[in-house]
């Protein structure tokens, strides 16, 4: 992308539709006067005098117990440096996203105009009572290290450091793993260090607790190696001082185990790597150039174990896989403070993770067959929703072993259940997808690129390597478009109804015309119709020339429709196609079939719809729990419509036995498991979640998937077209560029998938 294209969008993402990257919503009523009186005056008076006689009721009658400040003064952010506190308020609303979106915290971010210590630990210290938690983020060392240590000894709250201790705690994980795999024993290791900074120290001393010998671990900075006889030392560098004035980085290389990198590019020599011992572990964490290419590197030592801060290369030290989990743990035990155990804990958790069995939608979301327990994966991968019900546990129960806990837990299933609730408003899915789409991209073609919107998907996905997009369209309106925008790659623009497709025309139109030479069509019938983008795009598919095809953007379902089911043929055994949408909602992903295609399936047609939508939820590595739904229960009704929807179930349950599906049912019931258990124990979504759900006719499906768009802001993807031999989707009408991208990547997948099996 473009510089100042990149720029561009990086501004506009910041400030609209709404300036800033989080907001406060309200979590109770706030519709009737009633509803105010109770939120302020006179009503609050209530838990005000409660608190006043029990300070720790703030946690039951308030936010505070779910609210972490992410604090910085702006003195060490990210690669920028000291930029001031306004300046790095992007950065802190970031930080506050994740820990939303991972572990369903909230955030309020403070920016502190301080560089004294002492004033910003007053500062921090006064506000300290808002808060369940405090996040100290880009503070520069050495400063960071006593603002940590003041604030953890004096405040009676979770307080962490995390550009200290995320790396360490990540870092450590990963360094366990690594010795299990190099068959080495960490009292043993001899441990390299280059970076001398807060990382780097937290890195050593967490690695010291977990059994490294200090006198193993020789430590480098900018100056040289950290010798006795320095006196531009910290006290917390000292202790990393040997007796080794003069020792250079390649001397102190030579036999060791372990090369930690938290300093600058390519300070590790191929040559270096070549003297280490046998298995040698090299964590190159200098971003986004690391201190030795990770290709380099492996291709220089067949049997090294190599970890960077990279994402597009294994073994991502993320510290996301740490910070939100640890303090969702502290918070739920009203942890005092975050000790050295719990930060053991979330290692041993971390460590532990990456030896279990991935569950699929991990291993999808990778492009992996099967991630499994090795050199090239020895920390979890950051989609995996695992994390949330892992790491949490392991650092309350650390918490409470250690006294720190205030208000233990002692239900542990119960507890796990409210972990994995809070992650069910959670987007995860649409990142897994984009991130399964990049592993293989595929050739998409867009029939509408002379359109702006579709335009500005084809550019994003280009640039996201989601996708390798061909524009149909006139070619004229596409560069003008195209140089607005900034998108300035060199990407494929055919116009069907130019004199240079001339031969391709006509090669498809006989094609078209042999296959459809006794259904009613003439030879210059194809020809004509070969000028239609959406029939020329999908002759571009079944030649392939293409690997899936997108349309409908600027006409109705139906009339973008009728190409795609004239020219492409069905998949084996299905007589009839049907489309999904894929809803992120506040209970996670949900999928609603027949939303845009068959207007009121028989009972057969509905059973082939609720086969199909099994198989794409399978497609997105997720169980499907399938609710067949009407507006009757189990036979309370003996109209039509349900009484389809009874003899559908009966179908599937006869000749599918494996698939958990049931119905007829009324939606409520359907997704209230409390009123379900109490009314229909016999039913076999008992104790599931339901994720699908296929409705009786297109009318309820359009009119559902629609409403819960508009009125809930739920996300959706699709319409995902069932059944068809080759991916092809259609948009709706006027579908956003988010939408869009979306389908995308749906597409992208479809078409990773179908050409597989034809292989």
């Amino acid at each position: 992308m473009h510089k100042d294209t990149k720029r561009r969008e990086a501004l506009l993402y910041h400030a609209k539709p709404n300036p800033g990257k989080i907001a406060v919503v309200p979590t109770k009523p706030y519709a009737s006067q009633r509803d105010l009186s109770l939120a302020y005056s006179p009503g609050v008076a209530e838990p005000c005098l409660e608190i006043a006689k029990n300070v720790d009721k703030v946690y039951k009658y308030t936010a505070k117990g779910n609210l972490v400040a992410v604090i910085s003064n702006g003195t060490a952010v990210l690669g920028l440096g000291d930029i001031g506190p306004e300046a790095s308020k992007p950065v802190m609303e970031g930080k506050g996203l994740l820990f939303k979106i991972f572990a369903d915290i909230d955030v309020f971010d403070i920016e502190v105009d301080t560089k004294d210590i002492d004033a910003f630990v007053e500062t921090v210290k006064n506000i300290a009572p808002t808060f369940g938690g405090i996040n100290l983020e880009d503070i520069k060392a050495p400063e960071s290290f006593e603002i940590e240590r003041r604030l953890v000894e004096e405040l009676n709250i979770p307080v962490m450091h995390d550009d200290q201790h995320g790396t360490a705690i990540i870092s450590a994980a990963a360094l366990l793993n690594a010795l299990e795999l190099a068959g080495k024993k960490i009292e043993d290791i001899k441990v390299v260090v280059s970076g001398a900074g807060s990382a780097a120290l937290a890195c050593s001393n967490i690695y010291v607790q977990l059994g490294v010998k200090l006198e193993n671990i020789v430590m480098f900075d900018v100056n040289g190696v950290l010798h006795t006889n320095r006196t531009d030392l910290l006290p917390i560098q000292q202790q990393y001082a040997k007796d080794a004035e003069g020792l250079t980085l390649a001397e102190a290389m030579k036999g060791a185990d372990m090369f930690l990198g938290l300093s600058a590019p390519n300070v590790l020599t191929p040559e270096m790597l070549l003297t280490m011992n046998n298995d040698p572990i090299v964590f190159a964490m200098a971003n986004p150039v690391p201190e030795i290419d990770y290709e380099l590197a492996i291709a220089t030592r067949s049997d090294i174990i190599m970890a960077t801060g990279r994402s597009d290369k294994p073994n991502q030290v993320n510290n996301v896989l740490g910070f939100p989990f640890i303090f969702r743990g502290a918070l739920d035990v009203k942890a005092k403070k975050i000790n050295e155990e719990m930060k053991l804990a979330a290692v041993y958790a971390l460590a532990k993770l990456a030896k279990e069995s991935v569950p699929e939608q991990v291993n999808i979301a990778y492009g992996e067959r099967k991630l499994i327990f090795g050199r090239d994966y020895i920390l979890p991968k950051p989609f995996d929703p695992r994390l949330i019900t892992e790491v949490p546990p392991a650092v309350a129960k650390a918490a409470m072993d250690s006294g720190v806990a205030t208000d233990p837990i002692t239900d542990w299933d119960k507890y796990r259940d409210e972990l994995n609730e809070r992650m069910g408003n959670d987007n995860k899915l649409v990142r897994l997808i984009a991130n399964r789409a990049k592993t293989d991209p595929k050739r998409v073609v867009y029939t509408e690129a002379d359109q702006l919107n579709v335009l500005k998907t084809a550019q994003i996905v280009y640039e996201d390597g989601i996708a390798i997009p061909i524009l149909l369209g006139n070619k004229e309106t596409i560069l003008e478009l195209k140089e607005e925008i900034g998108f300035d790659a060199d990407v494929e623009i055919i116009d069907p109804k130019t004199k240079e497709e001339a031969e391709r025309r006509s090669r498809f139109a006989d094609k078209f015309w042999q296959n459809r030479v006794r259904r009613g069509i003439t030879k210059l019938d194809a020809e004509k119709l070969m000028r239609d983008r959406s029939y020329f795009a999908s002759m571009l598919v079944l030649e392939g020339e293409a690997d899936a095809m997108l349309s409908g953007y600027s006409r109705s379902y139906p009339t973008a429709l009728k190409p795609v089911l004239e020219m492409i043929p069905r998949a084996y055994g299905v007589d009839r196609v049907a489309a999904t949408n894929l809803m992120l909602t506040k209970r996670g992903p949900m999928f609603l079939s027949d939303t845009s295609i068959n207007p009121n399936p028989s009972a057969e047609e509905l059973s082939k719809i609720a086969l199909m939508t099994y198989q794409t939820v399978k497609m997105f590595g997720i169980d499907p729990v399938v609710a067949m739904v009407s507006f009757g229960n189990f036979g309370s009704s003996k109209l039509e419509s349900p009484q389809k929807v009874a003899k559908a179930v009966k179908y599937l349950h006869s000749n599918y036995p494996e698939m958990v599906v049931d119905g007829e049912i009324q939606v409520d019931f359907a997704l209230n498991q409390e009123m379900l258990k109490d009314k229909f124990p016999f039913s076999k979504l008992v104790n599931k979640k339901v994720n699908t759900l296929i409705f009786p006719n297109l009318d309820v499906a359009n009119i559902t998937y629609k409403m819960l768009k508009e009125l809930n802001g739920a996300t959706s993807i699709g319409p995902i077209i069932l059944g068809l031999d080759y991916p092809v989707h259609v948009f709706q009408l006027g579908a956003s560029v988010e939408e869009m991208t979306n389908m995308t990547a749906v597409a992208v997948i479809d078409a990773q998938q179908k050409q597989a099996r034809r292989k």
